[in-house]
């Protein structure tokens, strides 16, 4: 077998096994096999540095730091959603998606979690990613395309595995969070480091992903689930469920806690059920979102200056602690005026 046969092999070995662990969660081998192929493959592009490629599991991390982020347009905006703050609500935004549609009959529609974490875009052409990017103010982002290739659940390489065929280009778009027990060990070290804590999960991914060093953004237990699209070339899809089997066709995370709904009741009832969920999923959510299921429905229904007519966020409640006052103290403003101010006892509150 020739280098480049053998160091391709070692590639299709290694991006096999962060498959199996980073986004099914069942590893077939341990560790230390891992770290043995991608020893080899290291010793093999060192012996033959010509044979390099970009898409290399061994080019995850290695670049020069940054000395800024260089700015990305999005081709496709990635629009904010409109939120829904109850039940009622929800059913009002499908009542909506009726009249506009001049349709009585009922939507299909899919009910994703809605994850606390950061929203990026990736760039595959050919099925190489090839750009990374934050979704800034939905028009703009920034590009942090080294720091996203640190994340393992990231393939750099999308499969050709199944039935869906690779797409010429394709912007993926999805979360990139921090795991609940990740962000606590990672505060932990920085306690005993003496460095200052990361309120939330939330704020821990998103100051993870704009390093501009991706060495410091490779030693962050970072992860990421795909959700949606925006530009893409050679390859079509009828429905939100098909566009979601094709990403996990390709070897992206998404997310297992996804329901086809067949009406606008069934949808409330999976955002119930996602909400019931919200203290025993080993990440942070803040919600449900629900969307018409049909792209030709979509594309018909458009958008709404920063938001699309056809999804909506159902936003969970905020979480609430019960605290007590430890005193009360009266401060003298600079009219005279009293003013009680009540010392709490401090409580944690969504990692605050």
């Amino acid at each position: 077998m020739s280098a480049k046969e053998s160091i391709e092999a070692l590639r299709n070995k290694i991006n096999y096994h962060n498959h199996r662990y980073y986004v099914l969660d069942d590893p077939e081998i341990s560790d230390a096999e891992y770290d043995q192929l991608l020893k080899e493959l290291q010793e093999l592009e060192h012996k033959h540095p010509d044979l390099i490629t970009a898409d290399s599991p061994t080019q995850r991390v290695g670049a020069s730091p940054l000395q800024e982020f260089s700015p990305v347009e999005h081709t496709v905006p990635m629009l904010s959603l409109a939120n829904a703050m109850s039940p009622e609500e929800v059913l009002e935004f499908d009542e909506r998606v009726k009249k506009f549609l001049k349709s009585k009959e009922e939507i299909d529609y899919v009910v994703e979690p809605k994850l606390d974490g950061l929203a990026v875009e990736l760039i595959y052409e050919a099925g190489r990613l090839i750009l990374g990017s934050t979704r800034g103010d939905g028009y703009n982002g920034e590009d942090i395309t080294q720091n996203l290739k640190t994340i393992k659940a990231i393939p750099l390489l999308l499969h050709k595995r199944g039935v869906t065929p690779v797409p010429r280009r394709i912007a993926v778009r999805g979360e990139v969070i921090m795991a609940i027990k990740d962000f606590e060990l990672l505060n932990k070290r920085r306690t005993e480091s003496g460095e200052q804590l990361f309120a939330n999960p939330r704020n821990a991914a998103a100051g993870s992903v704009r390093q501009l060093d991706s060495r410091v953004t490779a030693q962050r237990p970072l992860d990421m689930y795909c959700y949606g699209i925006g530009e893409i070339e050679g390859v079509t899809f009828k429905t939100q469920g098909e566009l979601l089997q094709g990403l996990k066709a390709w070897g992206l995370k998404v997310n297992p806690h996804i329901t086809l709904c067949k009406d606008i009741r069934e949808a409330v009832a999976a955002c119930q059920k996602i909400e019931s969920m919200r203290e025993t999923l080993p990440y942070e959510i803040d919600g449900a979102v629900v969307k018409v299921n049909w792209f030709d429905l979509q594309n018909a229904l458009g958008t709404i200056s920063k938001s699309p007519r056809w999804a909506t966020a159902f936003k969970f409640a905020p979480h609430q602690e019960t605290t007590v006052i430890e005193d009360i103290q009266v401060q003298v403003g600079r009219t005279g005026a009293l003013t009680p101010v009540a010392i709490l006892k401090p409580v944690r509150v969504g990692g605050v």
